[in-house]
C-alpha cells in the first residue's frame, strides 16, 4: 500500500533530529535522514535516541520518518544492516530509503521500503519491477522530462507505488548510482555514502587535436534543481511525494526551502478543491510563518529545472561552483581600508557579518566579508563597507563593479529564532452535565478528546459577558499544537465558570486528545512481493548494478537475471570503463553538438561527437558521446594507488563481497 492517490507529500532531508523536527514544523508532511550508519552521507548518521525524539514530534503531526539505508553493502555488512532496520522500526520510524536488493533476501521489519535516487529509475519497466519486488515508493531519476515521468506513472499502480521526485537542491550531475569517479580516483565510493565530488572541480576541456576548448572551467558542475513553477505539471504527471535535497544542509536551508514549497503546495491544494480536483496534504495541521520563503537567500549555484521541460542548454554552473548570490548594486569608490555602495533598491540594507561576492576579470567569485557597514546616506541608498581582509587583496575590485550579495545576516538572525508555527484545526463543544461540565474537543482527523468535571451549576449576573469569557478561556491553545475552528457551547444558559475549571477541562481533554491520535497513528503497511517473482527488465547486469554481495546476486538470479557482474567496488574492472554516465552533455553545453549543427548552412556534418579530454591536475578523464539516447560518458580507469591500497587492506582485514574472478 502507497500513499492515497490524492495525498501529496513534501518531503524535506534532516542532517539530525533538530533539524528534523523544524522541518515539520515549518509544513513536512514527511521527513529522511540517516539512521546509525549506512547513509549515502556518510557523515550524516543518527543514533536511536535522537531518531525516536524526531519519531515521537512527527507522529503527533501525522507527519512520517523515513530512514536512509541506501548504500550498496558487503557480505560482511549485511548482519549490522538487517540489525539497525530492526532498531529503526522499533523506535517507530516508518519506512526505509534502500538502493541494495540485497536487503529484500534477509530477515527485515514489517517496514516499509522505498527505491532510493540511488537505483536508477528511468524507465517504466524499472519502476514497475520495483513496484511487484515490494517498493511502496520510488522516486525518479532527476533527468526525466514530464513525458517520461507520465509514462512510468501509467505503467505502475498508484495504489500500490507513490512516484517521488527532487524538486529542489544540488545536482547530481550523473545518473544516481552511475557515477564511479570518487571510487576510480580515491577509492572513496559515492554509492557507500563517501564522494569526493570530483564533479565539482575545474578542468581544461581538450579536443581530439589536444586543442584547448575551455579553461579551468566546472563543466561537471550542474546548477541547483528548482521545481518551484513546474510543480502543477509535476502533479499532473503523477508525481505525489515532492523531495527536498539536503541530507548535509544546515538548519535554515530546511526551513526557507519546506517554507517555499509548503506555501506552494498549499496553494495548489486550495485551488484544486476549489476546481472540484481535490488533493490534500498527507499530513495534519497548517502552517504559519514569521518570515517570507525566498530560496535565493540559501547557498545556490543558481537554479535550473534541469530536463523537466526537455533539454536546456543554461544548466551548468561552469564558472564556480560557489554561490554567486543576489546582485544588490555597484562600487562607487575605493578608499585605503574600505570601498562604497551605492545599491539598487534604497530599501536594501546592510549589515555586519554579510557576504559580499563579484566576478574578477577572469570569471572567477571573489568573496568579500563585512567587517562593518556604514550607510552614508539611506535616500540615495549609499553605503561604506570595512571588509575583514585587506582591500590590496581584492582581485580587479574597481569603480562600477556589480556587487552581489551571497549571505543576508538578518536572514540568519531571522531563521535562528522560532520561524513557524503549526496547528492542527478542532472544534470544541463545552455542554453541560447533572452535575458539571463536559468538554470534547474534536480534531480534523476525526480524532477526539473528552473530560468531564463536577462544577455547580451558577447563575452568570451578566449572561453575554459570560458567554464571551466562556469561548475566550476554552480557545486558549497557546503552547499547544492545536488551534480551534470553532467553539460550540451546549448550555441552558450561559452559566458562570470558574477559569480554573475551564482551564482543568482544556488540559485534560487535550490529553485523552493527544492520546487517542497517538493510539489511532498506523505505520504504513510494508509491501508484499508478487508471487512468481517478477522477472527483471534484463537479464544480463554489468558493474553498473551495483551488487557487492551475494544476497543481490541471489536476489536478482531469483527474478530471472542470467549473468550477473561484481560491483565497480568489487576491483574487477581495471581498465577503461565508463566511470560516470549523465544525460549532461558537455559538447551541448558548449554549443559543439551535432545535432544542434544539423541543419545550419555551411555547419551541417562538419561538427561530430568526437570524444574530448577533460583535465585535472594529473587526473585525466575522456567524454565520449552516445548520441542515439543523448548522453555522454565519462571514461577512464582506477588508479593503481586505489587497488594498491586495497590489496593492503584486504591483507589486514579482510573483507566478504561479491566477486565474479578468483581472487588473486
Amino acid at each position: 500500500m502507497s500513499l492515497q492517490p490524492h495525498l501529496l507529500e513534501l518531503l524535506s532531508p534532516a542532517r539530525d533530529a533538530d533539524i528534523g523536527i523544524e522541518a515539520v514544523n515549518h509544513g513536512a508532511d514527511a521527513v529522511y535522514i540517516g539512521g546509525p550508519a549506512f547513509g549515502a552521507r556518510a557523515t550524516a548518521g543518527n543514533d536511536l535516541r535522537e531518531l525516536e525524539r524526531l519519531i515521537r514530534h512527527a507522529h503527533r503531526f501525522n507527519s512520517r520518518i523515513f530512514i536512509t539505508l541506501n548504500t550498496i553493502l558487503r557480505d560482511d555488512e549485511l548482519e549490522d544492516a538487517r540489525t539497525m532496520a530492526w532498531q529503526v522500526y522499533e523506535a517507530g520510524a516508518d519506512a526505509l530509503i534502500i538502493q541494495d536488493m540485497g536487503l529484500l533476501e534477509l530477515d527485515l521489519p514489517p517496514l516499509q521500503l522505498h527505491a532510493s535516487t540511488q537505483t536508477d529509475i528511468r524507465t517504466p519497466e524499472k519502476a514497475r519491477f520495483l513496484q511487484d519486488a515490494g517498493l511502496s515508493q520510488i522516486v525518479l531519476a532527476r533527468e526525466l522530462d514530464l513525458q517520461q515521468i507520465a509514462a512510468i506513472r501509467a505503467a505502475t499502480d498508484p495504489e500500490r507505488t507513490t512516484i517521488e521526485y527532487f524538486v529542489h537542491g544540488a545536482l547530481c550531475v550523473a545518473y544516481s548510482g552511475q557515477c564511479f569517479i570518487s571510487h576510480a580516483h580515491t577509492g572513496r565510493s559515492a554509492n557507500r555514502g563517501d564522494c569526493n565530488q570530483a564533479c565539482r572541480l575545474p578542468y581544461e576541456v581538450l579536443d581530439g587535436q589536444g586543442r584547448i576548448l575551455a579553461h579551468e572551467k566546472h563543466v561537471l558542475s550542474m546548477k541547483d534543481n528548482n521545481q518551484s513553477d513546474n510543480l502543477r505539471a509535476l502533479i499532473d504527471a503523477g508525481v505525489r511525494s515532492l523531495k527536498i535535497e539536503g541530507r548535509y544542509k544546515d538548519l535554515g536551508y530546511v526551513k526557507n526551502i519546506t517554507a517555499h514549497y509548503r506555501k506552494l503546495l498549499d496553494e495548489i491544494i486550495e485551488e484544486r478543491e476549489c476546481a472540484g480536483a481535490p488533493l490534500a496534504r498527507s499530513s495534519s495541521g497548517r502552517t504559519t510563518f514569521t518570515f517570507t520563503p525566498d530560496p535565493d537567500q540559501n547557498f545556490n549555484r543558481e537554479f535550473t529545472d534541469y530536463f523537466v521541460n526537455g533539454r536546456n542548454q543554461d544548466i551548468g554552473a561552469f564558472d564556480t561552483p560557489k554561490t554567486p548570490g543576489r546582485a544588490i548594486g555597484w562600487v562607487t569608490q575605493i578608499g585605503e581600508k574600505w570601498f562604497e555602495l551605492e545599491v539598487s533598491d534604497p530599501a536594501t540594507v546592510l549589515h555586519n557579518g554579510d557576504g559580499l561576492c563579484y566576478w574578477d576579470l577572469h570569471k572567477e567569485l571573489v568573496g568579500v566579508h563585512i567587517n562593518r557597514a556604514e550607510s552614508l546616506n539611506a535616500k540615495k541608498g549609499l553605503w561604506r563597507v570595512f571588509p575583514k581582509d585587506p582591500i590590496a587583496g581584492f582581485k580587479d575590485l574597481r569603480k562600477g563593479l556589480e556587487i552581489n550579495r551571497n549571505r543576508d545576516m538578518d536572514w540568519v538572525r531571522a531563521l535562528d529564532k522560532k520561524s513557524s508555527d503549526r496547528r492542527i484545526g478542532l472544534w470544541a463543544q463545552l455542554s453541560e452535565t447533572p452535575d458539571g461540565f463536559a468538554l470534547t474537543l474534536t480534531d480534523e482527523d476525526g480524532f477526539a478528546g473528552r473530560a468531564a468535571i463536577a462544577q455547580t451549576h451558577e447563575r452568570a449576573t451578566d449572561p453575554a459577558r459570560a458567554e464571551a469569557t466562556l469561548r475566550e478561556q476554552l480557545g486558549r491553545f497557546g503552547a499547544t499544537l492545536f488551534a480551534a475552528h470553532d467553539i460550540s457551547l451546549q448550555l441552558s444558559q450561559p452559566w458562570f465558570v470558574p477559569a480554573s475549571a475551564l482551564n482543568l477541562l482544556r488540559r485534560d481533554a487535550l490529553a485523552q486528545l493527544e492520546a487517542a491520535r497517538a493510539a489511532g497513528f498506523v505505520r504504513l503497511p510494508r509491501a508484499a512481493p508478487v508471487e512468481p517473482p517478477a522477472p527483471f527488465p534484463e537479464d544480463t547486469l554489468t558493474y553498473l548494478a551495483n551488487v557487492f554481495n551475494h544476497k543481490a546476486h541471489d536476489f536478482y538470479i531469483r527474478h530471472g537475471v542470467k549473468v550477473i557482474d561484481a560491483a565497480y567496488e568489487s576491483k574487477e574492472e581495471e581498465g577503461e570503463v565508463s566511470l560516470m554516465i549523465t544525460k549532461h552533455c558537455v559538447r551541448f553545453s558548449m554549443s559543439l553538438c551535432p545535432k544542434q549543427a544539423k541543419g545550419v548552412i555551411g555547419v551541417k556534418g562538419t561538427i561530430k561527437a568526437e570524444p574530448l579530454q577533460l583535465i585535472n591536475g594529473k587526473e585525466k578523464l575522456t567524454l565520449r558521446f552516445d548520441c542515439k539516447p543523448c548522453e555522454m560518458h565519462v571514461v577512464g580507469k582506477m588508479k593503481k594507488s586505489v587497488l594498491n591500497q586495497h590489496a593492503r587492506q584486504m591483507a589486514e582485514q579482510p573483507m566478504q563481497f561479491y566477486r565474479t574472478r578468483p581472487v588473486a
